[in-house]
């Protein structure tokens, strides 16, 4: 049987890793799978709940100097670093027609710099050792639902970075971008709380396959540029990049009949969305 060098992957085991949002429902169960196979791995993360199985460090990503303290003592404690992967995000709300408020400058400066930030104080080890970096994006980097505008804007721009990143550690770096469409977790509590929810615009996927994907991004043989996690994601993906305008048509018909359902009424920030459907002939 031949098996694909897409499918071939390094050995986990003494390879040192750094994930943040660790202590989270994705980095929790990255982390977990790396340290069972071998993997040395140190997490950052807001709010450790202490009973990680491996060591999670106290961080916020939105501070200069907590990133660059706990960045030095994960690479302290790890001897080096071989995979970062730059797990943490928060969604929430955020129509396109409302003004920027604090929703939307917090998922920019976490899911974009906190990214930033910690990849930055991560570059003299990942290129001393060669390493790799996973970004862990999202499928909205590449085709925007409504009513969340912030967190797409913010995960494009991630994979904007990501690519800059790409080619300025090309010679000693590899960068892969991760596109999970949707996971049950809390990330999604403050938009179902403000009558926005994804069902019925996104199908959840297991936890499992995307834990996969992420590992397999870090350890895979020949680093692989773009990865979805699914078969539905990846023709979503490729839809999305080769035909935006199609793309655009399925995403508005799916708005449309949300509409007309009535699923916005007592959502106040939908209230535009929702007078301009029902204006509609």
């Amino acid at each position: 049987m031949t098996i694909r060098l897409f499918d071939r992957r390094q050995d986990p085991r003494g390879r040192r890793v750094l994930i943040t949002g660790a202590s989270g429902t994705i980095g929790r169960s990255l982390g977990e799978r790396l340290t069972r196979a071998g993997a040395h791995v140190v997490g950052l993360d807001l709010r450790p709940t202490g009973d990680e199985p491996f060591t999670v460090l106290r961080c916020d990503l939105t501070d200069d100097t907590s990133v660059t303290t706990a960045v030095a003592e994960a690479l302290d404690t790890l001897g080096g670093l071989d995979i970062l992967v730059n797990n943490a995000g928060i969604g929430g709300p955020a129509p396109a027609e409302l003004a920027p408020g604090d929703e939307v400058r917090r998922q920019l400066e976490i899911n974009l710099l906190g990214t930033w930030r910690t990849t930055a104080a991560c570059v003299d080890a990942l290129v001393a050792a060669r390493g790799r970096v996973v970004m862990v994006t999202s499928r909205m980097a590449v085709m925007q639902l409504p009513l969340a505008a912030a967190y797409g804007a913010s995960k494009r721009a991630m994979v904007a970075y990501a690519d800059a990143l790409r080619l300025e550690l090309a010679t000693h770096v590899t960068v892969s971008c991760v596109y999970p469409s949707a996971v049950r977790s809390p990330i999604h509590d403050s938009t179902k709380a403000a009558g926005l929810s994804l069902d019925g615009m996104s199908v959840y996927e297991p936890l499992e396959g995307v834990v996969d994907t992420v590992e397999r991004a870090a350890l895979a043989v020949r680093a692989r540029r773009d990865l979805p996690t699914t078969r539905k994601g990846a023709i979503e993906f490729f839809l999305a990049r080769h035909l935006p305008a199609l793309t655009d048509r399925i995403v508005r018909k799916t708005l449309a009949a949300r509409a007309a359902a009535g699923s916005f009424d007592d959502a106040p920030l939908a209230a535009g969305v929702a007078a301009r459907h029902r204006s509609t002939p």
